[in-house]
């Protein structure tokens, strides 16, 4: 017979389709399995308006079968079938789909979800095949015909015995090379793995004859090899049941063999969504962040699910990058897929579907905080940092969504609070929500600067990770009340000012001299109150002695510096000893000076530029 040519397709297409559109080769059974559930369904779909047809889903199925030696794949599915004229049609036209026929043409009927778009999937088999036959007889009709073909070199349709209804296709696998192995394809448990990651929720059994080895009988050691038919799909999503049919320990239990955890989730959301986009939703919160979760090779994203068929297996559009901890997954018919079916196009619906996503994360968060504190906080100690880096990321656009999920230790018992619960016990004097920066909650209750404001009775925010001021500055304030931090110049107490001024005003020549004296390491020297504590670092504008310490340690080339202001206790005998300085010693009065400014240097963490000339003044001054 001879042989047809691609109806309106030359080679240079169907070699872009085999070669160029699918990333991966083992696509191809995902497509052709899902191209025989199309058919299945299509079958059950006449099924509701012609009642001489008798749908029985247990006679329906898809049958894998390997042949290593011929070096065969067959499929097997017992849907429709097709005519000599859908076969040519379908299969003699690149990208012609008729499945997309079919949903046009029965649009109006409820439930139609045929999974094929394209018309294109069928032929990733030319990836690993060199050879393809299809044997189908279609449903009422007494004739069955086969197609075949050898690639570009285009196909031919002839007559063929086929008793059942349905389509049996057969791959010829290509020889291995010295860059491909197609052997692998071949193999059981490849093809097993194949099904379980793309196809394991397709509605209809997919069948195969599994080995087993089973012991001889009267034998001690000796084993045979049997073959037993096995269902490799689990068929029915855990997403689309109730949600009061499924235990905990079955969620857990679903996370833990997805998502490679070893321990259960903080939280699962369960979710769906009818109206505009419809989808349903299966989401996990982490109790612990993963090995890699805080390096360049994490990959976030949620498994996406075209009607249990998977598309992708992180779909990082899904996610915001605050959110990029939450596992899970997304199943919806509504999504427009390019060509492959791998690579999702940038949609209304996606985005849509991504928005809602989020809110409910976010709901969800919440209400776990709120309900569930001792599970929030054991989650939050491994995510924060993700959290206040959204607060900060892209201008702060996204801080009103995550204000309220942030939380941090302050002087108040030592231990988290949120911003609400601060605001809440803040007394009605305090202007401000204070906070701290430093290495350690610990380190940070001792500086003088902390002490300044916790002796006024006002609570402080401790500040330990190098983000967090830097979220806290994009916040600006929370519920009108501003942020300030301990280390600012203006503390807002009025109280102080006015003693502080006069120590000023009264001691105007010593400030003088010693804001001289240490001209090129700080910006001014200033009286204050800070209760036992002789001296501390203070910064004028927006930059603080911590961003400075954090900036500078980026690789990069711009030294960052605070105008740095070296405050001094009035109320401290040291102050009357550089009074007396300042009358009788003025060159030890500048070596008193380098010495208190290397000690407030200390008490922040910085590092002094001189140790031998600190060390050499303080034994000099003994």
């Amino acid at each position: 017979m001879a042989i047809k040519q691609f109806k309106s397709e030359s080679k240079k297409l169907l070699d872009m389709m085999i070669n160029s559109i699918y990333t991966h080769k083992e696509i191809y059974l995902r497509e052709l399995i899902s191209n025989a559930s199309d058919a299945i369904d299509k079958l059950y779909y006449l099924s509701l308006s012609d009642e001489n047809i008798k749908f029985d889903r247990e006679k329906f199925y898809i049958r894998i079968s390997l042949d290593k030696d011929a070096r065969k794949i067959v499929i097997t599915d017992t849907g429709i079938g097709m005519t000599k004229e859908e076969l040519e049609n379908n299969l003699g036209t690149i990208a012609k789909s008729g499945s997309f026929d079919f949903k046009a043409s029965n649009e109006k009927k409820e439930d139609v979800d045929i999974i094929g778009q394209f018309g294109v999937g069928f032929y990733s088999a030319f990836m690993i095949a060199e050879k393809i036959t299809v044997e189908s007889k279609k449903f009422g009709s007494d004739e069955a015909y086969i197609w075949t073909s050898e690639g570009s070199k285009g196909y031919t349709v002839e007559p063929c015995e086929k008793e059942d209804v349905g389509t049996v296709i057969t791959l010829y696998v290509k020889k291995d090379s010295e860059e491909e192995n197609y052997s692998e394809f071949l193999e059981e448990y490849r093809t097993k793995g194949i099904i379980k990651k793309y196809s394991d929720y397709i509605k209809y059994p997919i069948k195969m004859l599994v080995s087993k080895q089973v012991k001889k009988p009267d034998t001690e050691n000796e084993y045979e090899t049997t073959y037993e038919d096995e269902v490799l799909n689990s068929m029915v999503p855990l997403w689309r049941k109730n949600k009061n049919e499924i235990s905990k320990e079955e969620y857990n239990s679903f996370y833990k063999d997805n998502f490679h955890d070893f321990e259960d989730p903080a939280k699962v959301i369960h979710t769906s969504a009818d109206g505009a986009v419809n989808y349903n939703a299966i989401l996990y919160i982490p109790k612990k962040a993963p090995y890699d979760y805080y390096t360049k090779d994490f990959e976030k994203g949620l498994q996406l699910y075209s009607n249990g068929v998977l598309i992708m297996d992180k779909c990082k559009d899904l996610l915001p990058d605050y959110f990029s901890f939450v596992k899970g997954l997304v199943d919806s018919a509504d999504l427009s897929l390019n060509i492959s079916r791998e690579i999702l196009q940038h949609d209304r619906q996606l985005k849509v579907i991504a928005s809602r996503i989020e809110k409910k994360i976010g709901s969800e968060l919440l209400s776990m905080l709120k309900n569930d504190r001792e599970n929030y906080e054991e989650f939050y100690k491994a995510f924060a940092r993700q959290l206040k880096f959204g607060i900060y990321d892209k201008f702060g656009m996204n801080k009103e969504a995550l204000q309220d999920l942030v939380m941090f230790t302050t002087s108040f018992e030592n231990k988290l609070s949120t911003l609400a619960e601060y605001v809440e016990r803040m007394k009605e004097e305090q202007k401000f929500i204070f906070y701290a920066c430093g290495e350690s909650a610990e380190k940070i209750a001792k500086l003088p600067q902390t002490e300044k404001v916790t002796s006024k009775g006002f609570e402080v925010i401790y500040l330990t990770e190098d983000v967090d001021e830097f979220a806290i500055k994009m916040l600006m304030n929370y519920k009108e009340k501003e942020f300030r931090n301990v280390s600012s110049s203006d503390l807002g107490f009025e109280d102080t000012k006015e003693d502080n001024s006069k120590a000023k005003e009264e001691n105007k020549e010593l400030f003088d001299f010693l804001k001289e004296a240490l001209k090129e390491k700080v910006s001014d020297v200033r009286p204050s109150s800070m209760g036992s504590h002789p001296v501390c670092l203070t910064a004028d504008g927006e930059i603080s002695i911590e961003m400075e310490k954090v900036l500078n340690m980026m690789p990069n080339d711009n030294q960052v510096k605070a105008q740095k202001v070296l405050e001094i206790n009035i109320s401290h005998p040291v102050f009357t000893k550089l009074k007396d300085m300042f009358e009788s010693d003025k060159d030890k009065l500048s070596k008193y000076a380098s010495v208190l400014l290397s000690s407030a240097m200390l008490i922040e963490g910085l590092s002094i530029d001189d140790p031998v000339e600190f060390s050499n003044n303080i034994c000099e001054l003994i």
